[in-house]
This record gives C-alpha cells, sequence and structure tokens, in this order.
C-alpha cells in the first residue's frame, strides 16, 4: 500500500502505540506527538481509512483500528512451559508467546518449503512426508543437510567434500549407500535445511 510520508508516520506511531498500550491513540495524541495539529491528523486519518489501512469508529475516542496485515502484530503460539521427554518433571507454565516468524529458522521472505518424499535421511529424523524449511542457499559447510542437483537429479543430503572438484553425498539411512559426485558430473546446491515441520 503507498502511503505520503506524513501517513506512514502516522501509521507506524499507531502501529507503535498499540504495541506498548494495548489500544489506539486518540486524534489529539497523534497530533502532540507528531506535532500536527488535531484537523490534519483528521484529514490523514480519512485519507488512510479511504485507502483501506485503518477504520474509524464513529462515537468513539480510540476508535482507530489498523487494517493493513503490515502493521498488524505478528500472529503468535503460546509458549507455557516445559514438558519431560524423560524424567517427569514439574510442570511449569510460562506465558511467553512466540511469533512464527520466531518459530521458523529462517525469515519467512528469504525461505520455502520441500515435501520430503522417501526414506533417505530418516536418521536424521526427517521422515516421509515432512516439510523441510529451505534457506536458498548455492553453497554449504560439510556437514550440512543440503538440496543437491546432480546432473538434473535432485535429491536431499548430508553433503560432504570428498577431494579435488568431489563430493560425497551422505543419507542418513544405513540400508542405503552415498551418492559420490565426480566430474564430469555437475554438483549444484540449491539450499540448506534450516528446519522440519511435521504433522501428525
Amino acid at each position: 500500500m503507498n502511503y505520503t510520508p506524513k501517513q506512514l508516520q502516522i501509521m507506524k506511531f499507531i502501529q507503535d502505540y498499540r504495541r506498548a498500550n494495548g489500544t489506539s491513540p486518540t486524534l489529539e495524541e497523534i497530533g502532540k506527538t507528531l506535532g500536527i495539529h488535531r484537523v490534519t491528523v483528521h484529514q490523514h486519518v480519512g485519507a488512510l481509512v479511504k485507502k483501506g489501512a485503518v477504520q474509524k469508529l464513529a462515537q468513539r475516542s480510540r476508535s482507530i483500528e489498523i487494517l493493513d496485515r503490515e502493521f498488524l502484530p505478528a500472529p503468535t503460539i503460546p509458549l507455557l512451559g516445559r514438558i519431560a521427554a524423560g524424567r517427569p518433571i514439574e510442570a511449569i507454565e510460562e506465558a511467553d508467546p512466540l511469533t512464527i516468524e520466531e518459530l521458523l529458522p529462517v525469515t519467512p521472505g528469504n525461505s520455502y518449503l520441500l515435501r520430503v518424499s522417501g526414506q533417505s535421511m530418516i536418521e536424521d529424523h526427517i521422515a516421509d512426508g515432512d516439510l523441510v524449511v529451505i534457506e536458498p542457499r548455492n553453497a554449504a559447510r560439510d556437514g550440512e543437510i543440503v538440496v543437491a542437483v546432480v546432473d538434473g537429479d535432485a535429491t536431499l543430503k548430508r553433503l560432504y567434500r570428498d577431494g579435488p572438484d568431489a563430493w560425497r553425498l551422505q543419507p542418513a539411512n544405513a540400508s542405503m549407500a552415498p551418492i559420490f559426485v565426480r566430474p564430469p558430473q555437475k554438483l549444484e546446491i540449491r539450499g540448506v535445511v534450516r528446519g522440519v515441520i511435521r504433522r501428525y
């Protein structure tokens, strides 16, 4: 959505104010903080309403509601505590919300998902049907799990250098053999695995 500099300033102020106070500012508070006359603030807010960036309810002083998703708080999932996977522990409740972005190991705008087919990485806890979170990269360190393309065929494996211009793509399944890449074969790295998503 396109904003004038002053409209953008007002949107950011409303966003910050709501984050800090849990409610919207009044027109007077916007004007006082930004050094704008109340009438001018009213005009800017009216323009933002027409753009669909905010809505304003009648007969309420703190009625500005943000509609533009870019200025809304990120969705959160509550972190309520810890759970034992070994010996039982005392239940601890901790109201500590996490955003979806915090749960992902990469920036959402700079990542993509692939659905896994097969069992070659099962010992790394990547199973058939899982979604892997990929950070796009064309290089990787030894031992990283990569999206590798060998002569046009793509596979998910751990990458190890195996000599000059030579590579070993190692499955995490003792019943499967590694893939050795030697010239004139061509290896291309498309990305590195940063996380796994599984539904039950």
